[in-house]
């Protein structure tokens, strides 16, 4: 716990969804059924004649997606306000055409919420486990998307040297600033923004990990908020800009 904030790397070995699948209540095939067909008005807004698409990702979380561990069944009543609205609406801080890596993607959040959000944008999906990589590809596939995904850790070399530098780098509850921005910032081009979705400690986390990330190539890292009058609370993003190389540690 940082802050008061709990902090998880998404790219874990999967025994804790295991567990809490036995601890939370199933949910009713009824009750998925209708938290995806019944979007809440706002989200037209957001994904216009797309929304049949996010309505379908919305049902496949509610049920392979519960079923397989990567949502807890609690989370069913709030998919959209929560994750899909909550994380579509980072197209707001997105210019268009832009190239886009989502390290840790996990059940495609926010990567594939923001590929039907805005297909004009180049989206690419990196996540190390077997089972979330195998999800998100056969997601992908069932949506009819133009998205890739590529299994790995963002820190890897074999993962930096298969995909190519992005405009943005984007996660959501994946690390701290300081390893976020070590992970981060090799895949980003000179000029390009590393936008992750935070939490309310979001100012308090910049202020420790300034220098880290400015010793990572990161700089200029400023709290915004996205979201305004589509979701509540709003979507609190972490921007920072990618300038040079960065530098190396010290050896003590």
């Amino acid at each position: 716990m940082l802050n008061g904030e709990v902090w998880f790397h998404v790219k874990h070995d999967g025994s804790g969804d295991e567990a809490r699948m036995t601890q939370e209540p199933d949910v009713d095939d009824a009750e998925r059924a209708a938290v995806a067909s019944s979007p809440p008005p706002l989200a037209a807004a957001v994904f216009g004649d797309r929304l049949g698409l996010a309505q379908r990702y919305c049902a496949i979380l509610a049920t392979e997606g519960i079923d397989h561990g990567l949502m807890g069944p609690r989370e069913v009543p709030r998919l959209w306000d929560r994750h899909i609205l909550n994380c579509a609406v980072l197209g707001e801080a997105i210019e268009e055409g832009q190239s886009v890596i989502d390290i840790g993607s996990g059940a495609g959040l926010p990567g594939i919420a923001l590929a039907i959000a805005r297909p004009d944008l180049r989206i690419t999906l990196v996540e190390p486990l077997l089972r979330r990589s195998d999800f998100l590809l056969r997601t992908v596939s069932a949506l009819g998307l133009t998205v890739d995904v590529v299994r790995g850790r963002a820190e890897e070399k074999a993962v930096r040297s298969d995909v190519a530098r992005a405009d943005v780098v984007t996660s959501r509850a994946v690390a701290p600033l300081e390893r976020l921005t070590r992970w981060s910032a090799p895949l980003i081009k000179d000029g390009g923004r590393l936008i992750a979705l935070k939490g309310s400690s979001a100012a308090d986390e910049i202020e420790r990990d300034r220098k880290a990330a400015e010793r990572n190539g990161i700089v200029g890292l400023r709290v915004e908020s996205v979201g305004e009058s589509i979701v509540e609370p709003v979507t609190t993003l972490v921007i920072g800009d990618k300038r040079g190389t960065p530098q190396r540690r010290r050896v003590k």
